[in-house]
């Protein structure tokens, strides 16, 4: 099963998400108008979207067919390309700055996915990726611990995904980059109750949504009744926290 069961089920669990990350990840990054800059692990579009309202000359990138065909329908204003982040279609030093947002996790080898990106940023431009942090992503956090209190099998749980993490995120930035500076990125979304909360899972998107179709009729009540208690037993509209740690570096 995809990760990512359609952009509609991604754009319910995530997206609420993402598009409020996105003006902060490219303020954080630097981003300003008639700047080049490719988005890497586009996905439904909500960093490139912010990249065309600010007036960027952007480029995106994706690795799954449905998110490039979604995104050609989204922003036809734009070149989307189907690539991985380990092989981006363009010449070197091609762009002013690169960016990939929420990506890094999912990317097959992200050490050769950030490779990549500096080597289609000029000398002196900026390579910036952000993920969620392992904890501070309140709705990660929630469904871990879910899965913790069910033991589930580790190798389908959120918690075992990489870069995560401040240092593991900074790891990627080794020879060739200079002047690095990591922060942390706050958001939140808002859900109207616990049922549209359930149902954003139930969409089947990312490890969370896959392992939650993964579950037989009886797992998935428990699920659900323990993921109710892992969120405040919510009875009414809630919210939760989205914390992201962002960095971004200078090609030397």
């Amino acid at each position: 099963m995809s990760l990512f069961q359609s952009d509609t089920a991604y754009d319910n669990f995530m997206g609420r998400y993402s598009m409020r990350l996105a003006p902060k990840f490219a303020d954080f990054a630097g981003i300003e108008a008639r700047m080049s800059v490719i988005d890497v692990g586009a996905g439904t579009g909500a960093l490139a979207a912010e990249l065309v309202r600010r007036g960027v000359n952007v480029v995106a990138v994706d690795p799954a067919p449905p998110f490039v065909a979604s995104l050609q329908q989204r922003l036809p204003s734009i070149a989307v390309h189907a690539a991985p982040a380990e092989n981006l279609p363009w010449p070197d030093e091609r762009f002013d700055a690169a960016l990939a947002q929420l990506v890094v996790t999912f990317m097959e080898d992200a050490p050769a996915g950030i490779a990549e990106m500096r080597r289609v940023v000029r000398p002196g431009g900026t390579v910036s990726v952000c993920m969620w942090d392992r904890d501070g992503m309140e709705m990660l956090a929630a469904v871990s611990r879910t899965q913790a209190a069910l033991g589930a099998d580790a190798a389908t749980t959120e918690a075992r995904t990489r870069y995560r993490t401040r240092e593991e995120i900074e790891s990627l930035f080794g020879d060739g980059f200079e002047g690095m500076t990591t922060d942390s990125l706050e958001v939140d979304s808002q859900y109207s109750g616990f049922e549209e909360f359930w149902a954003a899972l139930n969409g089947g998107a990312g490890p969370a949504g896959v392992w939650v179709l993964s579950l037989d009729a009886e797992s998935r009540d428990r699920a659900r009744d323990e993921l109710y208690k892992q969120v405040g037993e919510p009875t009414g509209p809630f919210s939760l926290v989205g914390r992201a740690w962002a960095t971004r570096a200078t090609r030397v």
